[in-house]
């Protein structure tokens, strides 16, 4: 068993890169000490159960890949969390976010944690050019930044380009769990 110190709730919606969770995010993660727990929008679960990582994720970190509610009576299949990181974030899953609507899993527990405010939320969108100029983003991004959410956005962490156009672009993992270590230090 891996010796860990911290828990993260990794949370990715379906956008590109989120294929690559498990070796680019989840392994890193684990060798630097965190416990890893998996929740996935209903469409990146698909998508990951269908090229067999869900299993594979789940078999790595030891805890069931959330992707559908679990009834009332059921207890929390994950561990108590102390950071949560949103990555990769749609524009749909942004806005969600920013409007308090967890209508999945995913969303349920991204908006509980931002209302919470008991452990930092870190999200990363992968949105493009056209989402930045839509005229709820700025209210979007706001609001969350406003709630204490921390946003990795910006040419330094990810190029906003026309629709279909940054299509080999890949999210900067090792910056990522960079900045996780410094909002929540091994203990």
């Amino acid at each position: 068993m891996i010796d860990t110190t911290r828990t993260l709730a990794l949370i990715g919606s379906a956008a590109g890169g989120v294929e690559h969770i498990r070796a680019e995010l989840v392994e890193p993660a684990l060798s630097r000490g965190w416990r890893v727990a998996v929740t996935l929008t209903p469409t990146a679960g698909a998508w990951l159960a269908a090229s067999g990582e869900l299993d594979r994720i789940a078999e790595l970190t030891g805890l069931p890949c959330r992707v559908a509610s679990r009834m009332p009576s059921e207890p929390s299949p994950h561990p108590p969390i102390d950071c949560y990181l949103v990555c990769p974030a749609t524009a749909n899953t942004v806005s969600k976010l920013a409007l308090g609507l967890g209508d999945s899993q995913a969303l349920t527990t991204a908006v509980e944690a931002v209302g919470a405010g008991t452990a930092p939320v870190v999200v990363f969108p992968t949105v493009n050019a056209a989402h930045h100029r839509h005229p709820a983003w700025k209210w979007h991004t706001s609001a969350l930044q406003d709630a204490g959410v921390h946003l990795l956005t910006g040419e330094r962490w990810w190029a906003a380009h026309e629709p279909r156009s940054g299509l080999g672009q890949q999210i900067p993992w090792r910056r990522v769990l960079d900045e996780l270590d410094r909002l929540v230090p091994p203990r």
